[in-house]
């Protein structure tokens, strides 16, 4: 990994309380939903946060989500945690996206997005299984903050920008830049912040499912389909569309449930 990447990883800031105090109740099996709002109604900015995604239609809750205890019940612990972690770690970085194209809201709305589009098609598989993944789908495009970062310092956002808008395969213009991909500093942020090792593992082998670990290779599996199917550049394009279908055939999922949730989020995403 190059010496500018670990360096910017090495200097990150620890996590906020407020995360590693929901991370730590979400963790604890005696812990109940009221710990959760507890720990989490001291922030305002993840109360925001949460508040806002609950009214967001990619959850179609029934009625407006006012308060941080009608959001954590209807979201639950684990995804509370997830959009909490989520906003705070693109906080904590302090985005700036212009080598990608978007901007630091498109790019927040993007991992909600996959994430959601993950709950969607993962819930109908494994609802344990949905809960670790959709924590992964929100924060696996981290990397690219870094990655962006120092593109930028070495001056060539310009160039990176212009092949950005055209690949097809975004990991292999980010490996000509800086010799890494997302999937791998994304792992390595995460590894800097102690997360757990089949967290980092999914992540980390997500470029390349066929060589992960076999206890975590479904995870990288269904996360490579889902940045497939919603990559930064053309978010539900019609290539990604198709190529992320024959990727999860290939790897043995009934395609229709993963077409029914892709039908439900762009529905969600076109009634904004």
């Amino acid at each position: 990994m190059k010496s500018s990447i670990i360096n910017s990883i090495k200097s990150l800031p620890p996590l906020p309380k407020t995360v590693i105090d929901m991370q730590r109740v979400c963790n604890d099996p005696n812990s109940s939903i009221n710990d959760l709002v507890k720990t989490v109604e001291h922030d305002p900015m993840i109360v925001a946060n949460l508040l806002k995604a609950a009214n967001s239609p990619l959850y179609s809750f029934r009625r407006e989500i006012s308060n941080v205890a009608q959001a954590v019940s209807l979201f639950g612990m684990s995804m509370t945690r997830s959009i909490g972690l989520g906003n705070s770690v693109r906080k904590l970085l302090n985005v700036d996206m212009e080598p990608y194209g978007i901007s630091s809201d498109r790019f927040a709305e993007i991992s909600s997005i996959q994430a959601a589009l993950m709950h969607a098609w993962y819930t109908k598989i494994d609802r344990a299984k949905a809960d670790k993944l959709f924590l992964a789908a929100f924060l696996q495009e981290t990397g690219k903050i870094i990655i962006a970062s120092d593109v930028i310092q070495e001056d060539l956002a310009t160039n990176f920008k212009s092949d950005i808008e055209i690949a097809i395969d975004i990991a292999k213009v980010e490996r000509s830049y800086v010799d890494e991909t997302t999937a791998t500093v994304t792992a390595a942020i995460f590894t800097h912040w102690n997360f757990d090792r089949e967290f980092v593992e999914m992540i980390e082998f997500s470029d390349m499912p066929q060589q992960a670990p076999e206890e975590v290779k479904e995870f990288a599996n269904a996360l490579n389909i889902i940045k497939t199917i919603v990559p930064i550049n053309n978010p539900f394009g019609e290539h990604g569309i198709a190529f992320g279908l024959k990727k999860a055939e290939a790897a043995g999922y009934d395609v229709a449930k993963l077409q029914g949730a892709i039908d439900s989020v762009l529905e969600k995403i076109r009634v904004k």
